[in-house]
């Protein structure tokens, strides 16, 4: 997710058959350094990015299903189950920011969903003046009031202690607007990836090898690690710096900016962004796993892997010490924020000084 600050197909398809010495998974030690080039990038595309793309729309789906239910009866416990699908997309969409090139910033997918901060004066004025609300409204407002996080702010309130007595009518109206929006927005960015006539997973499965995408192996490999090195940046800079330096002299403007204010979810939407990074290195997502960047670095330089791996698991570890709501943490635990930015900053130029080159060097075709 980009920090636009307001102020201011077929399964068969998507598989490609590996030559391998050794038909397993992770046998990359016995896999000659060109297949798994090729095999590596397979594995990616069906593995974490179509994988997460397919989860992230089922999820999608449940949540509009949740808030329906809600619209419908509105009770305390199916404002809760509405929250739980919320939050659980939610993970699902910042693990897939780990890996965020393509279609979801070529079409524009990212912004149309997630842009943020938000402001609740602005989101209520809407609420207060708008006579309808329609999935066609909603793609024509601001980008802040479309997305996550208007649904955050309907279903969490100000203070994340809204009650279902508490919806009003427009509210509700606007809640289903929204949610069609990002129901039809995550079917989009799935079949992107999955489906004719775009299938942005052949275009990266067959990079250098027809891809008119990408004519190089090395093009679609950079883009990777440059959506690494992007989240990094983006977590460690736009997500927590920001607030954190605003803090100190203007403590209104911080709290604006946190992300995911409502649901008091921003360490774990930080979290889930560099899990995503994981993923994306290990080559594993939600109980799959095979061939990932590891395998490829490990071929030709073990150590560098060994280094890279450790300071992953560090960077994502780091999150674990911030106990706080980050709009609290700001001002309690600012050693332990100071902590985790380090470790990202570590890893970033790790990716950027270490891992780029070991590409450029290793994968010229």
């Amino acid at each position: 997710m980009k920090n636009k600050v307001i102020l201011l197909a077929a399964a068969g398809l998507l598989s490609l058959a590996a030559c391998n010495k050794k038909d397993d998974n992770n046998g990359s030690a016995t896999t000659d350094f060109n297949t798994l080039k090729t095999k590596v990038l397979a594995d990616f595309t069906n593995n974490v990015a179509v994988a997460g793309y397919s989860d992230l729309k089922t999820s999608a789906d449940d949540l509009y299903a949740k808030l329906q239910t809600l619209n419908n009866s509105a009770t305390d416990a199916n404002l809760s189950a509405a929250r739980d699908a919320w939050k659980k997309m939610r993970g699902t969409w910042e693990q897939c920011e780990g890996f965020l090139f393509g279609p979801v910033e070529d079409n524009d997918y990212d912004p149309n969903m997630d842009t943020w901060p938000t402001d609740y004066n602005q989101m209520d004025s809407l609420m207060a003046n708008a006579s309808a609300f329609t999935v066609a409204d909603v793609q024509n407002y601001t980008l802040s009031l479309r997305g996550y996080h208007p649904i955050e702010y309907v279903i969490f309130g100000k203070d994340g202690n809204k009650t279902a007595a508490d919806l009003t009518a427009k509210e509700k109206e606007y809640m289903m607007a929204l949610a069609e929006d990002l129901k039809n927005t995550c079917t989009s960015l799935y079949s992107s990836w999955s489906a004719a006539p775009e299938n942005y997973a052949q275009q990266v499965i067959t990079a250098g090898a027809g891809s008119t995408k990408y004519t190089k192996k090395q093009d679609v490999y950079l883009a990777i690690i440059g959506g690494m090195m992007d989240i990094c940046e983006e977590v460690g800079t736009s997500k927590m710096k920001d607030p954190y330096d605003a803090y100190l002299t203007e403590p209104a403007l911080a709290a604006f900016l946190v992300e995911s204010p409502y649901a008091g979810t921003s360490i774990a939407d930080f979290k889930n962004n560099l899990i995503g990074l994981q993923n994306v290195y290990l080559g594993t997502y939600n109980g799959k796993s095979g061939l990932g960047l590891k395998d490829l670095v490990a071929a030709k330089n073990k150590s560098l892997d060994n280094n890279i791996q450790t300071k992953i698991a560090v960077a994502v570890s780091s999150f674990d010490n911030i106990t706080l709501p980050y709009g609290q943490a700001i001002a309690a635990q600012r050693t332990q924020i100071q902590a985790t930015m380090a470790a990202l900053d570590d890893l970033k130029n790790t990716l950027e000084n270490d891992l780029e080159p070991f590409i450029k060097t290793n994968i010229t075709d």
